[in-house]
C-alpha cells in the first residue's frame, strides 16, 4: 500500500485502487484500517470508483504511533484526510465513512463542502449525548480485544488505550456532545445517514438534529446492529446504490 507523509504531522498508509473511475474515499472506524474493516466494500465500489481507503494516523501502518485520543482527535483525523485530498490532487470525490471514519466524514463536510459530491455515514450521527455514556462505558476493560487487533495497531497497554478512548468520549459528552451538528447547515452535499435500530450508541433522534439542520440529507434505518455494512449487507449495498445514483443522475 502507499504511504504518504502529511503536513499535518500525520504518516498516512492508504488503498488507491480503480483508475480513472470518479473517486471515493472510504474511511474507517474505531481500530480499524483501510484494508481490514470493509473489504467487501472496497470490492463492490471497485468497478466504478478509484476507491481511496487511507488508515487514519496511529493506526495499522500510519504514523505516529501510539495513536492517541485528544479531547479534539475527531478534528484532528479531518484535517488529515483533507490534506490527503490535497496532496493526492483530488478536487472532488464522493466520501462515505463508517463509525468514528463517520464522524470524521461528517466533520469533513461541514469544513470543506465544495470537495465532495456526496457524503455517505454509517454508525455516526455528529453528536455525543447522555444516553451515549454507558455504552461507551462497556469498552472497558478491554478483555475484547485481540491480539491480532493490538499487534495491527501496535498497542501495549489495551486497557490504557482503550480508556483514553473513553475518557475523550466523556469529556465530550460533558461538553455539550456537539462534533459536527453544529456544522450542518455547511453541509449542502447530498448526505445519506444510516444506522442500525439496535446500534445503542448511537440514538437515530441524534442523527435527526443533522438531518433537519443540512441542506440535502435523509436517514435510513436498518434491522441490524453498529456494523450496517456487514451486518444488512443486501440492504446496504441496496440503499447506499440507489443513493449514489440518484446524486450521479
Amino acid at each position: 500500500m502507499p504511504f504518504i507523509e502529511l503536513p499535518t504531522g500525520a504518516g498516512i498508509d492508504y488503498i488507491d485502487m480503480g483508475g480513472d473511475n470518479p473517486v471515493m474515499m472510504l474511511l474507517h472506524g474505531f481500530l480499524g484500517t483501510g484494508d481490514t474493516q470493509f473489504p467487501n466494500v472496497v470490492e463492490w465500489l471497485m468497478p466504478n470508483y478509484r476507491v481511496i481507503a487511507p488508515t487514519m494516523r496511529g493506526y495499522g501502518n500510519s504514523t505516529p504511533k501510539p495513536r492517541k485520543f485528544p479531547h479534539d482527535f475527531y478534528q484532528i483525523d479531518a484535517r488529515d484526510m483533507l490534506a490527503l485530498l490535497d496532496a493526492l490532487h483530488i478536487q472532488k470525490t464522493h466520501l462515505m465513512g463508517f463509525s468514528d471514519g463517520g464522524e470524521v466524514s461528517l466533520l469533513m463536510a461541514g469544513y470543506a463542502p465544495d470537495r465532495f459530491l456526496s457524503v455517505g455515514v454509517w454508525g455516526a450521527v455528529g453528536y455525543y449525548g447522555a444516553a451515549m455514556r454507558p455504552h461507551a462505558q462497556r469498552m472497558f476493560p478491554a478483555t475484547w480485544m485481540t491480539d491480532e487487533t493490538k499487534a495491527r495497531h501496535q498497542i501495549a497497554h489495551a486497557d490504557a488505550f482503550v480508556l483514553g478512548w473513553i475518557k475523550t468520549i466523556h469529556a465530550l459528552i460533558d461538553s455539550g456532545g456537539d462534533v459536527s451538528r453544529s456544522l450542518a447547515p455547511q453541509m449542502t452535499m447530498p448526505l445519506l445517514m444510516m444506522l442500525g435500530d439496535k446500534d445503542y450508541l448511537n440514538p437515530p433522534e441524534y442523527a435527526q438534529e443533522i438531518i433537519i439542520r443540512a441542506t440535502n440529507a435523509h436517514l435510513e434505518m436498518f434491522n441490524c446492529g453498529h456494523a450496517v455494512h456487514t451486518e444488512a449487507w443486501a440492504d446496504f449495498q441496496r440503499v447506499v446504490s440507489q443513493f449514489l445514483t440518484d446524486v450521479n443522475s
